[in-house]
């Protein structure tokens, strides 16, 4: 990942240029960061009856999570605020369900579907099913089954706060700030985690 200093992450999360065609936003760098290094630790870890999760796919697709997340900007101009809020469904999934794994074959499916409903919580306009279905290189039947199942699974619960959006943001900072100190088991942590580590 690039040198980048916690005031260019914070300007950006805060102040991110509405333009016609605009940078790639930092955010991306440090999540794909953050998600690769939870990959590696999940990789370390033997599951024992794994269970088959609706994001697993056969084989894992040939693209890097960073090249991935770059590609679903290019082609729908998502704001950093829709990708900080993937980031929270994320994270509020793995902490429904600690038995979840981010790995190699899954986690394509699972940004693309957590970006897509983020994107429908943040933005006034949204692209179709079937074009996030494109990006994302699945059939649309594919794409709804995703998002069906992942409503059902988050128990409808996709209000994100400012509060918690902020603590988000803070997180992130802290990341960069940070040099990507963070032990790998802390990389997806809770809200109620973070506020408690805010008030230390």
């Amino acid at each position: 990942m690039a040198l980048i200093s916690p005031r260019e992450l914070r300007y950006d999360l805060h102040s991110f240029p509405q333009t016609s065609n605009p940078k790639t936003p930092l955010v991306i760098s440090v999540l794909a960061s953050l998600i690769e290094r939870t990959i590696a630790r999940s990789q370390r870890i033997v599951a024992k009856n794994q269970h088959r999760w609706v994001f697993d796919g056969d084989e894992a697709p040939d693209m890097t999570v960073a090249s991935y997340m770059e590609r679903i900007f290019r082609y729908t101009r998502a704001g950093p605020s829709v990708f900080v809020v993937a980031y929270v469904y994320i994270d509020r999934f793995c902490q429904l369900y600690p038995e979840f794994r981010i790995g190699p074959t899954n986690v394509h499916r699972l940004l693309i579907t957590t970006i897509m409903a983020a994107s429908k919580y943040v933005e006034d306009l949204n692209y179709r099913n079937s074009y996030f279905a494109k990006i994302g290189g699945l059939t649309v039947q594919e794409m709804n089954k995703l998002e069906t199942e992942f409503l059902f699974l988050m128990k409808f619960k996709m209000h994100v706060n400012l509060s918690v959006y902020d603590s988000y943001c803070s997180h992130l900072e802290r990341e960069v700030s940070s040099g990507g100190g963070y032990q790998i088991e802390r990389t997806l942590r809770c809200a109620q985690e973070i506020k408690s580590g805010n008030q230390t």
